[in-house]
């Protein structure tokens, strides 16, 4: 072990460093959406029992490794076995794409960080049109909020084949992002370890805030009743339970080598067991607690367009059939709309295609996840809220901190194996290679931030670090339990941290969560085979939504290309490792 090694200041400082790594947009964005889809409260069912049985696992084998071994991704399975240095590279490689797109979330941030100092809100208002005689068309048949997303954040070209030029805006938002990462983790766990404090407390703190006025809002309890009611037939659906395990997988972070490299610069005498059940559970708590804060201010906003949609109703019949002000009322809008229907038959079927069809239920069925709901769904309810700005910049500036806080673990992936090389150490110090790591990153997140910047953001996102990071972890899973051998590495955890390894963990680590991943991996396959041909949501500003459209064939191989990209790694480290060692071998025959 390398005794210069730094260290964490204290075992806290690392929790604190595996929380505002794992803790991140996941919890807040794509939990409440599965919450939603499959059954509300019967979905922690299949969650919590995917926490246990691989969540928990697998994240203390990382954790376990990377202590022991006290080296990054490649240096540690490398360590474990010469032929499995391909393994570590993959995390780097998987770890890289991430950083890629993660970073412009953080970019779009700050972009609306900035513009919530404005009064009112930009979003909250269409644009008057070119005439100034009414307002923007396309902002009419979406809504403000949309507009200001696909218009005004990503002036989102139609397709992915029109890449359009680099809204300089936001590329230097992008900038400011990249720069803000930099500062965080230049001088390693010494600046690294200061600012997890704040990146892992502060998001929580905010959610404290908005728990507490999202209660308070008129209709909040109708959001929570729609998400804590179980639906029980849930269940059955084995979707429920794939999703539940790909939350658990990703929400931690497993497979990019960050928890491997945080926990390399731990004491070896850490009791990592006690932190990996730590991490886990505050890591879905968390998701919970996100959950309830969004479907408090989700009910608001669904009561909100409901109760708007019934007003309009009643303005409309009360003006088309000369009714008395306050005559209608919601109480007896169904009443009055039968006895107007026959009544005034005629005059009813000329108003009836403008009459709404109001549903609260429906509303509340809306299912949106990632950035539709973080920056339409969530924009659209503070717009309504009392002290709009106050409430904006609070949002944001939590988004903002749990995007900073992941990205500290994933620049650790990938910055860890890079300076515990000799050859690139000897030649540039740490601040060097972290500099040059964030400036590429950021030169190639660039392309994020043209007019089809979304279309690739979104490709990267559902496959970059998908089934790459499966493979990974799998066969981490079978490198510490039978190259490895979980007899010996059980004897190395005992003689660091005291204590023997229970057979839950051994039961999990031989067979469980492997045959889990197996089942994830062969799912995700059949799915994407199922699917056919490979689709995306691109935006139609005559239409003023979302439309399906096929991915061109240079998307495809891209899409790939990234894939395969990172899981070839390992095969390709293992053939490396295996020409050099026969290279040498030779060498070494012909001298003798």
């Amino acid at each position: 072990m390398d005794e210069a090694r730094p260290l964490w200041a204290t075992p806290l400082q690392f929790v604190f460093a595996c929380l505002s790594y794992a803790v991140g947009l996941g919890n807040v964005w794509r939990f409440p959406y599965l919450c939603q889809m499959y059954g509300g409260g019967s979905f922690l069912v299949p969650y919590i029992i995917m926490l246990t049985v691989e969540g928990m696992p697998l994240l203390y084998l990382e954790l376990a490794v990377g202590q022991r071994m006290r080296q990054g991704s490649i240096g540690a399975w490398r360590t474990i076995n010469p032929y499995l240095s391909g393994v570590g590279v993959a995390s780097v490689v998987a770890s890289f794409f991430l950083s890629l797109y993660y970073n412009v979330v953080n970019a779009w941030a700050f972009w609306y960080l900035f513009h919530s100092l404005q009064d009112p809100l930009p979003w909250s208002v269409c644009p008057l049109n070119g005439n100034r005689t009414g307002y923007d068309e396309e902002c009419e048949k979406a809504s403000s909020t949309q507009y200001f997303w696909y218009r005004k954040t990503l002036n989102i070209s139609p397709s992915i084949q029109e890449s359009g030029a680099v809204q300089w805006e936001l590329a230097l938002c992008l900038i400011l992002a990249w720069l803000l990462v930099y500062l965080c983790i230049l001088r390693g766990t010494e600046s690294t370890g200061k600012v997890v404090y704040f990146t892992a407390l502060l998001p929580y703190c905010v959610l404290i805030v908005y728990l507490v006025r999202g209660l308070t809002l008129h209709g909040a309890t109708n959001g929570l009743a729609y998400m804590f009611t179980p639906k029980m037939e849930q269940l059955a659906n084995p979707k429920a339970w794939t999703n539940a395990a790909t939350q658990v997988f990703f929400s931690l972070g497993l497979g990019f080598g960050s928890l491997i490299a945080f926990a390399s610069y731990n004491e070896p005498s850490n009791n990592c067991q006690k932190h990996a059940v730590v991490v886990s559970i505050i890591n879905s708590s968390t998701s919970i607690f996100a959950s309830v804060v969004t479907f408090s201010i989700y009910g608001f906003k669904a009561t909100f367009n409901y109760e708007s949609c019934l007003n309009k109703v009643i303005l409309l019949l009360t003006n088309s059939f000369d009714l008395e002000d306050g005559f209608l009322t919601v109480s007896n809008l169904e009443e009055v709309k039968s006895y107007l229907a026959s009544a005034y038959p005629s005059k009813y079927s000329e108003v009836f295609p403008q009459i709404k069809n109001c549903s609260l239920e429906s509303e509340l069925e809306t299912a949106v996840q990632g950035t539709g709901l973080a920056f339409i769904v969530y924009t659209e309810a503070i717009q309504n809220m009392e002290a709009s700005q106050l409430w904006s910049v609070l949002y944001f500036f939590m988004l903002l901190l749990l995007g900073i806080g992941s990205m500290l673990g994933n620049t650790a992936a990938i910055l860890t194996p890079l300076t515990d090389s000799k050859v690139i150490s000897s030649y540039l110090p740490k601040e060097a290679i972290s500099g040059l790591v964030c400036l590429v990153s950021c030169a190639i997140g660039l392309v994020f931030t043209m007019e089809a910047g979304n279309y690739w953001f979104d490709i990267f996102n559902d496959y970059a670090a998908t089934l790459p990071l499966l493979l990974i972890v799998l066969v981490e899973a079978a490198a510490v339990c039978y190259l490895y051998g979980l007899r010996r590495f059980e004897s190395d955890l005992k003689s660091m941290t005291g204590h023997a390894l229970n057979w839950y963990w051994k039961a999990m680590w031989g067979g469980v969560s492997p045959l889990l991943i197996i089942s994830l991996f062969v799912f995700y396959l059949s799915d994407y085979i199922i699917t056919g041909t490979l689709q995306y949501q691109a935006w139609d500003a005559s239409q003023g939504q979302l439309v399906t459209k096929d991915y061109p064939p240079y998307a495809l191989a891209i899409t790939g290309l990234l894939v395969a990209s990172s899981t070839m790694c390992i095969p390709l480290g293992a053939l490396g490792t295996f020409i050099v060692r026969h290279l040498k071998r030779g060498d070494t025959a012909s001298v003798a």
